[in-house]
C-alpha cells in the first residue's frame, strides 16, 4: 500500500481478460469527477467467428501482437506522454489466463520503466465502477453484474467492498445468450444478434422454462434454458420462428434477472432504512434494450434509481480497469510487480469461498 498525494491522477487502464485488447487513459479529479481521456478497444471478432466463440490460444496471441499499437493510439488520443501518468492499472482477473498474462506484463513493464505505481484489478471491480463514467453515483449501491461470464447480484459499499447477494449456479445470462444465438445460426457475437432478430418476433409462441421457481434466493440458472432452446430450434422451420424464438428467449432471460433482481432489492431496502436506494447494472447484458426495460420497471417498483454505464463501457473496456485502478490509488492502494494472473477471482471472495454457488474447479472458486 504506497499513499499518494491528494490531488487528481492520471491512470493508464489495460484490459485483456477475453477477445478486447483495450487501453485507456482516465483522469480522476480530487472531487471524484472522472473524465474519459481515450478509450481504444481492439476487436477480435474476424479471429474467433469462424470457431462461434472465443478461442483461448488465438486470443493470447492476438493480445501479444496488438498490445502495443492499441496502447500507443490511447496515449496518442489522450494527447500526454508516459511521463503524464500518475499510475497504470491492469486487469489481473478473472478470465482467459493467457491474456490477462499479456495485459498485466506491459502494465509491469510500464510501471517498473517509469517508476510508477501499479494496480492489478479485478475485471468485475470494473465492471462495478463502470457506470461512474458516465455519471456521479455515489456508494453504496445495489450491482447486477450480468455479462458473457458473470451474473451476480452485490451489494457494493466501497472500493473493494462488494457482498454477494446472488450469484449463477451454472452459467451466467451472456453466455445463454450467446450459446442460444449459435445454435440459432446468428453470427459471433451471439448477444447483439439474438437482440436484432428478437425485434421481429412474438414472445408468446414458445414457451420456456422457469428457472429455481421454488428457490427464495437470488440465484440464477440460465442451462435449463439453453437447452429446451436448443430442442426448439431443431423445430424451427420458418424465418420468422427462428425471431419469435430469439424473441422468447430473450424474453424469459430479462424475466429471470428481473424476479432476481426484485428480491435483491427487497433485501437491499430492508438493510439500508432511511438511505437513497441507488441500483447500477453493468456488463455486456446491460446492453440489451429489453433487460433495462424491465430493469427500469423494478427500478420503479421499489424506489431505486436506475443507471448503466453508457454503451460504450458495458461491454469489455480499459477505461473501467483505469478508473477501478484510480479508485484505488486514491485511498493508497496499490501492488507489487508480483502480481499473478488469476483466472478466478470472485468479488467477494469470503462468500465464494465459503458458500460456492457452483464448483471450485483447480483454479478456486467461480463466483
Amino acid at each position: 500500500m504506497t499513499p499518494l498525494r491528494k490531488m487528481g491522477l492520471t491512470i493508464l487502464g489495460l484490459e485483456t481478460s477475453c477477445d478486447e485488447t483495450a487501453a485507456s487513459v482516465v483522469r480522476r479529479d480530487e472531487d471524484g469527477r472522472v473524465e474519459v481521456l481515450s478509450s481504444i478497444v481492439g476487436t477480435q471478432f474476424e479471429q474467433h467467428a469462424p470457431f462461434g466463440g472465443v478461442v483461448p490460444e488465438i486470443a493470447a496471441r492476438a493480445h501479444v501482437e496488438a498490445i502495443d499499437a492499441v496502447v500507443a493510439e490511447a496515449m496518442r488520443t489522450a494527447g500526454i506522454g508516459f511521463d503524464a501518468l500518475d499510475g497504470v492499472a491492469a486487469t489481473a482477473g478473472p478470465g482467459l489466463v493467457g491474456g490477462v498474462m499479456v495485459g498485466l506484463a506491459f502494465g509491469k513493464a510500464v510501471a517498473l520503466a517509469r517508476d510508477l505505481p501499479l494496480v492489478a484489478v479485478n475485471h468485475l471491480e470494473g465492471h462495478a465502477v463502470s457506470a461512474r463514467l458516465g455519471a456521479s453515483i455515489d456508494y453504496p449501491f445495489l450491482l447486477l453484474l450480468v455479462s458473457g461470464g458473470h451474473c451476480q447480484l452485490l451489494e457494493v459499499a466501497g472500493v473493494g467492498a462488494c457482498t454477494r447477494l446472488g450469484t449463477t449456479i451454472d452459467d451466467a445470462a451472456g453466455e445463454a445468450f450467446d450459446k442460444i444465438a449459435k445454435s440459432l445460426g446468428l453470427p459471433y457475437p451471439g448477444g447483439p444478434a439474438l437482440e436484432t432478430l428478437a425485434a421481429s418476433g412474438d414472445p408468446s409462441k414458445f414457451d420456456l422454462p422457469r428457472a429455481l421457481l421454488g428457490r427464495k434466493d437470488c440465484d440464477f440458472s440460465f442451462s435449463g434454458l439453453k437447452t429446451a432452446a436448443a430442442r426448439l430450434v431443431e423445430k424451427v422451420t420458418s424465418q420468422q420462428e427462428r425471431a419469435d424464438l430469439a424473441a422468447a428467449v430473450q424474453f424469459a432471460i430479462a424475466r429471470q434477472l428481473s424476479e432476481r433482481t426484485d428480491r435483491a432489492m427487497k433485501l437491499y431496502a430492508a438493510g439500508h432504512p432511511d438511505q437513497a436506494l441507488r441500483f447500477v447494472v453493468a456488463g455486456g447484458v446491460a446492453a440489451n434494450g429489453a433487460v433495462k426495460e424491465a430493469l427500469r420497471k423494478n427500478c420503479a417498483d421499489n424506489g431505486f434509481s436506475f443507471d448503466a454505464p453508457p454503451l460504450a463501457y458495458c461491454t469489455d473496456n480499459a477505461a473501467m480497469i483505469a478508473l477501478a485502478g484510480a479508485e484505488r490509488l486514491a485511498i493508497g492502494i496499490s501492488d507489487d510487480l508480483d502480481a499473478v494472473a488469476r483466472p478466478r477471482w470472485p468479488l467477494d471472495e469470503a462468500a465464494a469461498l465459503s458458500n460456492p454457488s457452483n464448483s471450485f474447479g483447480r483454479k478456486g472458486a467461480k463466483a
